[in-house]
């Protein structure tokens, strides 16, 4: 019988004399942790939904008025391009609003202008169904009951969205042009207006409030008068 300190100074040696290499069958190598490798993923900052006011993919390059597209009431593009070197009033429209005898108002400047400068002058109206759900009509609806109420000559547009995330890309642009008051963006209302210049330029944004025979002038002026 081994004595009980022997034994001890026994598993001591042992312990100090042994590598864990030797513990493993001569036929097996020592076993290596190894991990794959895998290529760094750069992450991009996410915007959260509702910071997003724009739409990147279609107006990040605009310039001006006449980079757009909008569409017409019967659904196919117009080139804005072809407005180039005239002044254009941009209104959103409703055909149910407190405001809506204000096409009366447009009318009557789009004729007397047009008169002095037949090729010189436009007024474009957006319907709008996001202000008290006031132009609820489909595009045909919108454009009899212009006619047959007020005799609008000007042309009336596809309907659109003004504010949101699905807001036409053309008001989003002018939104950010020219701010309204205080520098808020979104549009207030039914009849905002938006005076574009000869140089595809936002010029001026007016309330709903603003009758359009207050903004002769500031039309004329952008003319050359």
């Amino acid at each position: 019988m081994i004595p009980r300190r022997c034994h001890h100074r026994s598993a001591v040696a042992l312990t100090r004399l042994v590598k864990p290499s030797q513990l493993l069958p001569s036929h097996q190598p020592p076993l290596r942790l190894s991990v794959a490798y895998k290529p760094a993923i750069h992450l991009q900052p996410v915007t959260p939904r509702h910071f997003t006011t724009t739409t990147p993919n279609k107006m990040s390059s605009a310039t001006t008025f006449y980079d757009f597209k909008p569409l017409d009431k019967k659904g196919a593009e117009l080139p804005l391009s072809t407005y180039q070197n005239k002044v254009v009033l941009i209104v959103n429209v409703a055909s149910k609003c407190g405001f809506t005898p204000q096409y009366a108002g447009l009318e009557k400047v789009y004729k007397e202008i047009k008169e002095k400068y037949p090729d010189s002058f436009e007024i474009l109206g957006f319907p709008c169904n996001q202000f008290g759900g006031q132009e609820p009509g489909t595009e045909e609806e919108i454009s009899s009951f212009c006619q047959l109420n007020y005799g609008v000559s000007f042309p009336i547009m596809k309907k659109v969205e003004v504010n949101g995330d699905n807001a036409t890309p053309l008001y989003e642009w002018m939104k950010n042009e020219k701010p309204g008051l205080m520098g808020l963006k979104r549009i207030k209302w039914n009849f905002e207006k938006f005076l574009i210049g000869k140089d595809g330029k936002v010029k001026g944004r007016w309330a709903s409030t603003t009758k359009p025979e207050s903004l002769k002038e500031a039309i004329l002026k952008e003319l050359g008068e």
